[in-house]
């Protein structure tokens, strides 16, 4: 404790028992599903939210034949064997064939 609260108690200390402390943690354990699905539902719709904000901002290009493309490293290497010093992209390679 604070020295104010030694003379002075707070609120909190004043009302506190342990059978309402008991009750509300129980409670708060049966509203534990509740609370996670809401949570889900919040997740859901910021990603949905970031995504729609991204895709209204890119632009896209298709691929011919011919068009000289990179490929990301990270991708031809999933085991992440090759150091963090290796090249990010592998390339240039020339699109033969769009499927």
């Amino acid at each position: 404790m604070i020295p104010v609260e030694i003379g002075v108690q707070s609120p909190r200390v004043v009302h506190f028992s342990d059978e309402n402390n008991e009750e509300g943690l129980r409670n708060i354990l049966d509203l534990m599903e509740e609370l996670r699905d809401k949570v889900v539902i919040k997740v859901t719709a910021y990603q949905q939210r970031v995504s729609r904000y991204y895709n209204k901002r890119v632009n896209p290009r298709p691929l011919r034949e011919g068009d000289l493309v990179l490929r990301n490293s990270v991708i031809a290497d999933p085991t992440g064997t090759r150091g963090k010093l290796a090249p990010n992209w592998e390339g240039p390679y020339k699109v033969k064939r769009v499927l």
